[in-house]
């Protein structure tokens, strides 16, 4: 297996601490089987939880996944109502699971869109699973790529009316600061299933030197062979990060 010129295998290089997912296909899923599109969201949240189990065993440290954005609001009445059921009654069932595994639950995106019941709901699983410490589980719902990076400007903006922040000091990093993820690892490995190659508003910022990954697989049937094959993948790319690697910079002497 070529090194690269490092000396390194690329089986050799460290996984992703943090992997995020946009999780497709669970219409598509669905409507191949002649099934109605709940089935195919209710089998989409089924493959959550072995890719929770899946991740620490693998040594992943975060996984974020795209539940809900802010622009599926547009879709059909009955299904947003149904998306909404089962984001709550999988809060209810899974937060005291994820509190004996010791993973963290953190619902990222706005919130005051959501029911009050559901609103509590959130509340309660991230303050369950508070103590976590083996892992972390972000769940991105309502949430947009635009509207993180607007109000981490809005939050700025008004730390320089309320005088505590000069104009100034206004920069990239004081920026990524105020977004959401800031305090967690940078987001090695985006996923995307179902064959769209498109992040859809999802993390712009945080994604800014992530690996992408794309796979034809319908979300309820990506399995933990799928994320195998993702995190072998991203062990073979060279992260330069704008700069050289050391094999070009080798190459070229």
């Amino acid at each position: 297996m070529s090194t690269g010129g490092t000396g390194v295998t690329a089986y050799e290089r460290p996984g992703p601490r943090h992997v995020a997912i946009i999780m497709d296909g669970n219409g598509r899923w669905a409507a191949r089987r002649g099934l109605s599109p709940s089935a195919g969201h209710k089998a989409g949240v089924e493959r959550i939880r072995d890719l929770i189990e899946a991740c620490k065993e693998r040594h992943v440290e975060v996984l974020t996944l795209f539940a809900f954005s802010s622009e599926n609001w547009q879709r059909p009445p009955k299904e947003v109502e149904l998306l909404m059921t089962l984001f709550q009654s999988y809060l209810r069932r899974e937060a005291r699971k994820m509190r004996e595994q010791g993973v963290q639950l953190r619902v990222i995106g706005r919130r005051d869109r959501f029911s009050l019941r559901l609103q509590r709901a959130i509340a309660d699983a991230e303050e369950l699973t508070r103590e976590g410490n083996s892992g972390t589980l972000v769940i991105a719902a309502d949430y947009g790529g635009q509207w993180d990076i607007a109000q981490a400007a809005r939050a700025l903006a008004e730390e320089v009316v309320n005088g505590s922040r000069s104009l100034d000091s206004i920069d990239d990093e004081a920026l990524g600061e105020h977004v959401q993820l800031s305090d967690l690892p940078p987001v090695d490995l985006l996923i995307r299933s179902s064959g769209e190659q498109r992040i859809s508003n999802f993390i712009l910022w945080q994604a800014a030197y992530s690996e992408f990954y794309f796979t034809e697989t319908l979300w309820p049937d990506f399995d933990t062979t799928e994320l195998d094959c993702a995190l072998d993948a991203y062990r073979r790319r060279d992260r330069r990060y704008g700069g050289r690697s050391q094999g070009d910079l080798e190459a070229q002497a």
